[in-house]
């Protein structure tokens, strides 16, 4: 049961953020996980009235508020033409409509829950936090850190050009991934790989071997593998660590074949 002593709608950041420094206050994004857990908030801060519901965009990047819904940035036209509907793919199987109405990606982001598929998609872009005082983030770099009491403030897609692609595995339709994957093809024709659900966070791949300096079938296979080779993955109640690193050879396989001509 989720209990909350006080509730305060803040009027800017700094408000919140030294609201956020007692240890027993917390941030609300959507909720969506927040209130399935068994704890006592102090104060619930806010942070609704700072306009940091809106994507906003320019020539070089995409800049979504922490406070935008998954289902906004699923449906936004200029996002999921940039990424060729890899975002929205990455998206569409997280529970349902009304939850992706509720939840947001400030929330889903500054939790980096091992099962995400949002984080996995979005490492595969050129993509950045921005906290309101640790400034702007590789968000490669923000998955590794420590929880703190700073404040996630935008996400930050930056329009590098490269070619993305993403897909799943999952046991029914709604449930967590048993596996996440995304695949980035940059305009120097370099490979990354970012792999979640193993069930750990998601981590990135990138082939320093050059195997895939020709794209072929066989490198492909072998790139597969080697990313598989590079991670670690453990058992819980949906998959065997063992079958996760199988189905990354599979992912990764079926991902990149629909961005590349194979010769």
């Amino acid at each position: 049961m989720l209990t909350i002593k006080d509730y305060i709608l803040v009027e800017n950041l700094e408000e919140a953020y030294k609201l956020n420094q007692n240890i027993n206050n917390v941030i609300l994004g959507g909720t969506g996980w927040l209130k399935l857990q068994n704890r006592n908030i102090g104060k619930a801060i806010d942070l609704s009235n700072l306009g940091l519901d809106k994507i906003i965009e320019d020539d070089e990047k995409y800049v979504i508020g922490c406070m935008t819904t998954l289902r906004d940035i699923e449906l936004n036209k200029s996002l999921n033409e940039f990424t060729k509907g890899a975002i929205k793919e990455s998206l569409r199987h997280i529970v349902g409509v009304q939850f992706r109405n509720s939840v947001t990606i400030g929330g889903s982001i500054y939790s980096r829950f091992g099962f995400s598929d949002i984080l996995t998609s979005l490492l595969a872009l050129d993509t950045y936090v921005e906290m309101y005082k640790g400034g702007i983030i590789p968000l490669k770099d923000f998955v590794d850190m420590k929880y703190d009491k700073d404040i996630l403030v935008n996400i930050i897609i930056k329009k590098s050009k490269r070619l993305v692609g993403y897909s799943s595995f999952r046991n029914q339709t709604t449930d967590f991934p048993v596996l996440t994957c995304g695949v980035a093809i940059l305009d120097n024709g370099k490979v990354l790989a970012s792999i979640g659900a193993r069930p750990h966070r998601a981590r990135v791949v990138e082939d320093i071997e050059n195997i895939l300096e020709v794209k072929s079938m066989e490198n492909i296979e072998k790139f597969a593998k080697y990313v598989s080779n590079s991670l670690k993955f453990d058992s819980n109640m949906r998959a065997s660590g063992e079958y996760r690193k199988h189905l990354t050879e599979v992912l990764v396989k079926r991902t990149l074949k629909n961005l590349v001509e194979v010769k």
